[in-house]
């Protein structure tokens, strides 16, 4: 039976800075950006207001850990604990691994490594992968991610942490590639479908495809300037679970205008349905 999911990127406004990763071509080599924002929320004490808003599990984005030191990631380790909610997916939204520079390849491959002793550290069950910037038509960048992905499963698999890629950014925006990597990586490679990801007139059909081989779900809505979801459309997304026999987390995705916690309450009450 699928259950309530909560990404931090809900809640991005309200953690504090985010620390976001750009890879510089002059100097070659990834630089880090901090993005000043209030902290209304710890990161550590989300996983216990989550409880209380009936979330089983999250995603964490790799930019809202405040510290990667041992010691706050054990602490943070415990938080999920305590709260009784699954770490299930640690979201690294950097790195093209599809890339035809081997310099920056290789050391976005290594980046990513160091995210997955995180994730082994905390307690993440997964870390999401970006398939890659290349062109979706890239046949040379889709091998090369692949080959990437399999090199990540492999360190990944011993210390007991899955890699799962997306629907997301442009190599795989379309389902054709996402099931060539599933495939390339012999199935050993977890799927993220996101509603809001697939562009085309197609969109629903694509999201058909894709929906079988998902352990995981990111419902995004489409919001009007008021924050408010085109209820319509985001129930057509939510009409194709049961048909693809789905039953994972439903990870609620807000990234509209006016309060946050308000706004995911009003995704929740919609996606309450299809539980």
């Amino acid at each position: 039976m699928s259950y309530f999911s909560l990404t931090t990127w809900s809640l991005h406004r309200s953690l504090g800075p985010l620390r976001m990763t750009q890879w510089n071509p002059e100097t070659q080599e990834q630089i880090i950006e901090e993005v000043p924002q209030p902290a209304n929320i710890e990161l550590i004490a989300l996983p216990a207001i989550a409880a209380e808003r009936n979330f089983k599990a999250m995603d964490v984005c790799h930019f809202n850990f405040p510290s990667t030191s041992p010691q706050y990631l054990q602490q943070l380790r415990q938080a999920f604990a305590d709260a009784d909610v699954t770490f299930y997916t640690l979201l690294v939204d950097y790195g093209d691994i599809s890339s035809s520079d081997p310099v920056r390849r290789s050391s976005d491959i290594a980046y990513i490594k160091d995210w997955i002793d995180v994730a082994a550290t905390v307690g993440a069950e997964r870390v999401r992968v970006v398939a890659g910037e290349s062109a979706p038509s890239d046949t040379e960048g889709l091998k090369l991610a692949a080959a990437a992905l399999s090199e990540l499963i492999d360190y990944a698999t011993p210390k007991n942490v899955n890699i799962i890629t997306e629907n997301f950014k442009s190599l795989s925006s379309t389902p054709e590639n996402c099931l060539y990597l599933y495939n390339a990586c012999n199935e050993q490679l977890g799927l993220i479908c996101d509603f809001g990801n697939f562009k085309s007139t197609q969109k629903y059909d694509e999201l058909a495809q894709i929906l079988p081989f998902a352990e995981s779900v990111h419902a995004k809505a489409h919001y009007d300037e008021n924050g408010l979801p085109d209820a319509p459309e985001f129930q057509r997304c939510l009409e194709l679970l049961p048909k693809a026999e789905y039953d994972g987390p439903i990870t609620i995705v807000f990234d509209g205008a006016g309060d946050e916690w308000e706004g995911i309450t009003r995704v929740q009450n919609i996606v309450e349905n299809y539980l």
